[in-house]
């Protein structure tokens, strides 16, 4: 079976990935935009901590313990568990969080253990910490660079057999797809264009509301400090903070709804990551600003990603919004069982394209 993937972020490269190794004869599309979410984006997988309570949650929480088993046959995914940090000055708010941990960890054991730590256990872990500020820590919460996550699941993609198409592709109202070369012809295709997927639809009648939201994310150095260890940090805000090794250190994100495709570094957005950073973690005050990058994450009314059959030959997989870096490797592998005419073995109903 021939299947076209249009776009090739972490979700179509998770879903190009999971079908070549089904066996599918694999053919993936993709224009390199600039702006795509996952080349913006440095991902904590930490679904437990997340504050969803709708049907998020139970695809988060299978995502996240899909990333151990998925990652452990990629050899460059970048895939980390080194704990996180609920952090707050408020003992309800740690109260709360530690409520909700234990509840979750409960029934997913690679979570981790739930400890709650004083400031100053906090600042052992992640030092430029405000000091008054205790957490909550997930032994289990692993971070992600979505730029080398993806480059693995293309790679492996490609030693499994996917071809490559670089260039913009279009939907004609036939529901055929030309490309600069002529047509690509499959026996199925996925939508996997990210923000992008509404527009790219358009020629078929289909409106998916799918729009993009601006991030507006900061990298920071730390020269001679040893960062590698260093928990995921996430504060009641939507800001976050995470690390990786050779001192560099991330903040993020702005969640901007109304930007459009305006792929330009704000001062306005710039000012709200540093803010936030530095309030949580004053000890960057010193830090280089290395660079800040700017995604588009594709963003849905609901707030629930797109997964699933549009009309037969047609699946999407799209509108993971912040969560696409956890979220769309096992969507990947739903999304490909669709494609292919099988039973995902998950509930995809809340997913559903026709909801709209």
């Amino acid at each position: 079976m021939r299947v076209l993937v249009i776009g090739s972020g972490i979700g179509g490269a998770a879903t190009a990935w999971h079908l070549a190794g089904r066996g599918a004869e694999v053919v993936v599309a993709d224009a390199a935009r600039p702006g795509t979410a996952t080349e913006a984006g440095a991902g904590i997988v930490s679904p437990w901590t997340s504050r969803w309570e709708d049907a998020l949650y139970p695809l988060a929480a299978a995502a996240g313990r899909y990333y151990r088993e998925f990652t452990a046959e990629l050899p460059d995914s970048s895939f980390e568990v080194v704990g996180g940090m609920v952090v707050s000055a408020d003992e309800t708010e740690l109260a709360e969080a530690q409520e909700r941990l234990t509840r979750r960890a409960a029934d997913a054991p690679e979570a981790g253990e739930v400890r709650r730590l004083d400031p100053a256990q906090a600042r052992e872990l992640f030092p430029a910490l405000a000091p008054e500020l205790g957490a909550v820590h997930l032994s289990g919460a692993g971070r992600v660079d979505g730029h080398l996550l993806r480059r693995a699941l293309l790679s492996a993609a490609e030693a499994r057999g996917a071809k490559f198409v670089e260039g913009e592709v279009a939907f004609r109202a036939d529901g055929t797809v030309a490309s600069s070369s002529g047509s690509l012809e499959a026996d199925s295709v996925v939508v996997a264009a990210g923000a992008w997927s509404r527009e790219l639809l358009a020629p078929l009648g289909i409106d998916l509301p799918v729009t993009p939201h601006r991030g507006q994310i900061s990298h920071f150095d730390l020269p001679e400090t040893d960062t590698a260890a260093w928990p995921v940090v996430l504060p009641r805000s939507s800001h976050y903070l995470l690390a990786f090794g050779g001192g560099r250190v991330v903040a993020g994100a702005t969640r901007e709804a109304e930007a459009g495709f305006d792929y330009r570094v704000t001062a306005a957005g710039q000012r709200e990551v540093l803010d936030n950073a530095l309030t949580v973690a004053p000890g960057l005050a010193d830090a280089t600003l290395a660079e800040t990058r700017v995604g588009f994450r594709p963003g849905t009314p609901d707030g629930l990603p797109i997964l699933g059959l549009i009309r037969p030959g047609l699946a999407v997989s799209t509108g993971f919004g912040a969560g696409g870096l956890t979220n769309a490797p096992f969507a990947g592998k739903l999304v490909a069982s669709v494609a292919l005419g099988e039973d995902p073995g998950f509930d995809l109903s809340p997913f559903a394209p026709d909801r709209f």
